[in-house]
């Protein structure tokens, strides 16, 4: 009786010890491990305070700066303080006048990421979405990682106090341009899908992510989806019947087509399908860094003859280094290629880069640009005025 007494007391206080270590680690290590990521992949080479001429900076406070993709939603930090890791939150946003952001919605990632053959076997965000305590029913789907993502911008909205509002129509975006150009400095964003994986296949998702708020959806990002093959996928192939379903609808409820890591054959199929402006949210270009990840010239012709812009990114697979005289070199080719109305900012800060400087320093591109003798109606065009104009006409009534 005394032994199993003493068993029943032992596996009593194995359990209790087994429960607190599963506790402290789900509440107090794993968060520091998000933390941790957080910081280590989203860095900038430079610091603030940021540095620009007299010049550059009255320009660049005049300005409406729109960026096209950042992924600072998969992150567990708090939008509305401002944080000495990660590259994006509203303070920082404000410092560096980034006015209207893109919130692009990561879902999944594959494990031994690179830029030529990924398949969608794995998946790296399951552990940092249960590390960062995300709901039980996200760490299984997909569609519900994205409008639990969605469901966080719309929450720091509320609690901005009007600082920060989000753009779903025209009526909206004509609302904040009027509130910019009348002196007031509210900063806008508006939802996008990084990858059309978050349908789970079902074209009645389009609806849903529509309802949540999202105003631009990729067809996909490292892998292939069923719209069709990824730049770094295993099929290269090009869109699929249901891909055309999907972006009817898109166009039809006014979404923004997003062309960011499809493949040619995908993008050569979507120029030629689409009925809109359409966009690659961030990228680089092959005339100044010649890697897979880029857009070609027929690709670069193709957005601009639909009306759409090109986004350009900030960090080195996009323009092969880590400085905004790179980011410049980019945009002056798609500006000599096909002019200055058809290219934009597609930061990807957040996206587990490393860019030249976090949100606080959008200045010092202003600065680049006047360095390269763009004149200031050009700049206000690449700055934001370009973005803006694809959103007036895509968006819904």
């Amino acid at each position: 009786m005394l032994k199993r007494e003493i068993f029943r007391k032992t596996g009593l206080f194995l359990i209790l010890a087994l429960i607190i270590l599963i506790l402290t680690a789900y509440y107090l290590i794993l968060p520091r491990y998000a933390v941790h990521m957080d910081t280590k992949m989203n860095s900038a080479t430079a610091h603030p305070p940021y540095s620009v001429t007299g010049a550059a900076k009255n320009l660049h406070d005049s300005l409406i700066v729109a960026d096209l993709h950042a992924d600072f939603l998969l992150w567990d930090r708090d939008f509305l303080k401002e944080h000495d890791y990660g590259l994006v939150d509203l303070p920082r946003m404000q410092k560096g006048n980034l006015s209207l952001q893109a919130f692009t919605i990561v879902s999944k990632v594959p494990k031994g990421l690179n830029i030529h053959k990924n398949t969608a076997d794995t998946d790296q965000i399951t552990l940092l979405a249960f590390a960062q305590h995300w709901p039980i029913k996200s760490l299984f789907s997909l569609k519900e990682r994205a409008l639990f993502q969605a469901k966080k911008l719309h929450e720091f909205t509320e609690k901005s106090g009007d600082q920060f509002v989000i753009i779903k129509s025209k009526r909206d975006l004509a609302h904040f341009v009027n509130e910019r150009n009348t002196g007031k400095k509210v900063t806008a964003g508006f939802l996008g899908l990084e990858g059309a994986q978050i349908l789970e296949g079902d074209i009645s998702n389009v609806k849903i992510m529509y309802d949540a708020g999202f105003r631009m959806m990729a067809a996909t990002h490292f892998f292939d989806t069923e719209l069709g093959g990824s730049a770094h996928g295993i099929s290269l192939g090009g869109l699929t019947d249901f891909g055309r379903q999907v972006f009817k609808e898109m166009q039809e409820r006014g979404m923004l087509i997003d062309i960011a890591h499809a493949s040619p054959a995908m993008i050569d199929d979507i120029l030629a399908f689409a009925s809109m402006p359409i966009v690659s949210s961030h990228t680089g270009v092959r005339g100044t860094c010649d890697n897979q990840r880029n857009l070609s010239d027929d690709h670069i012709k193709g957005i601009a003859k639909s009306g759409g812009v090109v986004g350009i990114g900030f960090w080195e697979t996009a323009v092969c280094e880590t400085s905004a005289a790179a980011i410049v070199r980019a945009i002056k080719y798609v500006t000599g290629l096909v002019g200055v109305d058809y290219v934009a900012l597609g930061s990807d800060f957040d996206g587990a880069i490393q860019t030249p400087f976090d949100s606080g320093g959008m200045a010092l591109i202003t600065q680049e640009l006047l360095k390269n003798g763009f004149s200031e109606s050009d700049i206000r065009k690449i700055m934001g005025e370009n973005t803006i104009r694809v959103l007036e006409q895509v968006l819904p009534d």
